[in-house]
C-alpha cells in the first residue's frame, strides 16, 4: 500500500518504522523543519549536545522504547543515571525517591507514612485499573492514605497539574504513575533529538520519505476509495491509508468530514498546555537534586524546578548548568501569551529559593517553549470516551497521547500508540 503519516514525532516515526519494514511504500509529513515533535530538542553553539525543548527521561520499564531502541541498534547510546527526585516544602529540599527518604521525610507522621507506604505498595502490584478509574484520585488517595499524607503530598501535585479540573482526575492515572515507573531514569547519548534523529535515518533507510517543512491542511476522501491529502501550497497526493499523530483539536480542523459522533467524541477530549522556561546559568543551582516538586501551595510561579545538568554531566553543555522551570497549564493562561522576557522577570528571581547564594547574574542565556497540547484530562471511566484508532472514515487513522489511557504521556507510550497503529493498518 501507499500509506502517508502526519507528524515525524516519535508515534509517527515508529509506525512509519514497522510499515516499511511490512513491505508498504510510505511518506511522513512534519510542519516542523526537524523530526522529533515534542521530543525535539536545540543547541547552543558550545554544546555538544542538543538538549530537549520539554524535559524528558525514560524509565528501566519503558520497554515498548526499549525495545525499539535495541532494534535499531542505538542501545550503547542509551544510559541510566540514579539522579535525586525531590518535594521542595517550606522553603526546603526533601529527597523523595527511595523508600529510606519517605520514612525519613520530616513532613509526615509515622502512621500517615505507613498508609503511605502500603498504598504504593498496592499500586505497584495491582492490575486492576478498570476498577480505579470509576473513582477519582482526589477521592481514593484521601480515603487511602488519609488526609495528612493527600495535602501534604499529592493535592498539591494535583492542583499544579490540572488546575481547576484536579478533583475530577480519575484515579486510574494515578495509578500508572506509581504501578510501571523505576527509580533510575534513562537518557540518550545525543539527548533524545539524537535518538529521534537515529530513528528517522533507519525509517529513511527503509526507503521511507519524510518531507520536513510540510504542513498538511486538509484530509478528505477521494471518490473510489483512499485519502487525498493537501498542503499549504495546495499540493495533493493520495494514499490508501493515512496515519495522523496530530492533537484532537488538529485533526478535526484537518478532516472535517469524519462523521459527526467521532467528531463530537475528538470535541469532548480535554488536555492541559506546557509552558518551559530553560535557563543556562554559570554555577550549579542546587546540589544534586535533579527533578523537584513544587506544590502549588509553594507560591512559585511553575510545578517543576528541573536541573538536568544534576543529571547529564554539563561537559555536554559546554560547561553551562541547565535549570528548566515548567507547568502544565490551560491553553488560555498568560503565559501563553507573555514574552520570553516577561516570563523570564517573574521566574528568575524565584531561583533564590533554591540557593540563596544566588544571583540573577549567574544567568548566561534563557529559552521559552510552549505546547498547547501536553497532558490530556482523564475523567471518570475514560477508557469509554477513548477514540478508536481506526477512524470511520475508511483509510484514515489517529494515534495521539489521548489514547495510550490508561498510561500516562510519554515517549514510551508514543512508541507504543504508533506500532499499534501500524499492526491495524497493515
Amino acid at each position: 500500500m501507499k500509506i502517508a503519516i502526519i507528524g515525524a514525532g516519535i508515534a509517527g516515526l515508529a509506525a512509519a518504522y514497522d510499515l516499511a519494514g511490512a513491505g508498504h511504500e510510505v511518506a511522513v509529513y512534519e510542519s516542523s523543519h526537524k523530526v522529533g515533535g515534542l521530543a525535539s530538542g536545540f543547541k547552543a553553539d558550545n554544546w555538544e549536545w542538543p538538549l530537549e525543548h520539554f524535559y524528558h527521561h525514560i524509565f528501566e520499564t519503558d520497554d515498548d522504547i526499549l525495545d525499539l531502541v535495541a532494534e535499531i541498534g542505538a542501545k550503547d547510546k542509551l544510559f541510566f543515571p540514579k539522579p535525586i527526585t525531590s518535594f521542595y516544602m517550606d522553603g526546603q529540599i526533601y529527597p523523595f525517591d527511595s523508600p529510606l527518604r519517605v520514612l525519613l521525610f520530616p513532613k509526615l507522621g509515622l502512621i500517615p507514612k505507613i498508609r503511605f507506604g502500603l498504598t504504593a505498595l498496592y499500586l505497584r502490584f495491582t492490575k486492576n485499573w478498570q476498577a480505579l478509574e470509576q473513582e477519582t484520585a482526589h477521592s481514593w488517595l484521601r480515603r487511602m492514605i488519609g488526609d495528612e499524607a493527600y495535602h501534604t503530598l499529592w493535592e498539591p501535585m494535583l492542583i499544579g497539574k490540572f488546575g481547576d479540573e484536579y478533583k475530577n482526575v480519575n484515579m486510574a492515572w494515578f495509578w500508572a504513575r506509581i504501578h510501571k515507573r523505576s527509580f533510575r531514569l534513562g537518557y540518550f547519548r545525543g539527548g533524545f533529538q539524537g535518538f529521534v534523529d537515529a530513528l528517522a535515518e533507519t525509517v529513511r533507510a527503509r526507503q521511507v520519505t519524510i518531507h520536513l517543512n510540510s504542513n498538511i491542511t486538509k484530509i478528505e476522501p477521494q471518490a473510489g476509495g483512499g485519502i487525498r491529502l493537501q498542503t499549504e501550497t495546495e499540493q495533493t497526493e493520495s494514499y490508501d491509508k493515512v496515519l495522523a499523530t496530530t492533537s484532537p483539536h488538529l485533526l478535526t480542523r484537518l478532516a472535517p468530514t469524519l462523521p459527526d459522533e467521532y467528531l463530537a467524541n475528538l470535541k469532548q477530549l480535554k488536555s492541559m498546555g506546557a509552558v518551559v522556561l530553560v535557563f543556562a546559568l554559570k554555577h550549579k543551582l542546587t546540589d544534586k537534586h535533579y527533578w523537584i516538586n513544587i506544590p502549588q501551595d509553594a507560591g512559585l510561579p511553575y510545578l517543576a524546578l528541573v536541573e538536568h545538568t544534576n543529571y547529564v554531566d554539563a561537559r555536554h553543555y559546554g560547561g553551562d548548568n541547565i535549570v528548566y522551570c515548567g507547568d502544565y497549564l490551560p491553553v488560555d493562561h498568560e503565559y501563553f501569551s507573555l514574552s520570553k522576557d516577561e516570563l523570564v522577570e517573574r521566574f528568575l528571581p524565584t531561583l533564590s529559593n533554591f540557593n540563596p547564594d544566588f544571583d540573577p547574574s549567574w544567568l548566561k542565556d534563557s529559552w521559552l517553549y510552549r505546547a498547547k497540547y501536553a497532558q490530556p484530562i482523564p475523567y471518570l471511566n475514560h477508557s469509554t470516551n477513548i477514540p478508536a484508532i481506526k477512524t470511520p472514515l475508511e483509510g484514515l487513522y489517529w494515534a495521539s497521547m489521548s489514547q495510550v489511557y490508561p498510561w500516562d504521556r510519554g515517549t514510551n507510550y508514543a512508541v507504543k500508540i504508533g506500532r499499534d497503529a501500524a499492526r491495524l493498518m497493515k
